[in-house]
């Protein structure tokens, strides 16, 4: 595990809520890590989770969690923020981690949640959400 801390402001924030978000999203990059371990094709000689934290602007912070397994191929990329999705076998896990995480920085928080990968290249997932609330509301009605 690698952190790279950034100086953040105190955030307005449903703090329970955005711990299942990092949980889920730390759940399935060690899910994505023992994956690469276990095929033979995985070149990783140090798995590893990285974490970034950082003000973004007066108005917004980023948390970034990537790792350095296989990466996401675009067509689950494509679907990964879908109910009930999953790349896991039956009885492992029910596909609604992410899209349960996507609900709560968008549509509680005002935020967003994105994803980038490669095959090959590991994947990162960024979450941006306001410090303060308030400015989330005013946003909302001002567009």
């Amino acid at each position: 595990m690698i952190k790279h801390y950034g100086n953040l402001p105190q955030v307005e924030c449903y703090a329970g809520q955005l711990n299942q978000v990092f949980m889920n999203v730390l759940s399935n990059a060690i899910d994505a890590l023992e994956e690469s371990l276990a095929d033979n094709q995985a070149q990783i000689t140090t798995p590893t989770i990285t974490i970034h934290t950082e003000q973004i602007d007066a108005h917004q912070v980023e948390i970034r969690i990537a790792d350095n397994g296989l990466g996401i191929p675009e067509s689950v990329r494509q679907r990964l923020f879908d109910p009930f999705f999953t790349t896991k076998p039956v009885g492992k896990g029910t596909g609604m981690g992410l899209s349960i995480s996507y609900q709560i920085v968008t549509e509680k928080h005002g935020g967003s949640l994105s994803c980038t990968s490669e095959t090959g290249e590991g994947a990162e997932f960024q979450i941006r959400i306001p410090v303060s609330q308030e400015v989330n509301k005013n946003v909302a009605v001002d567009v």
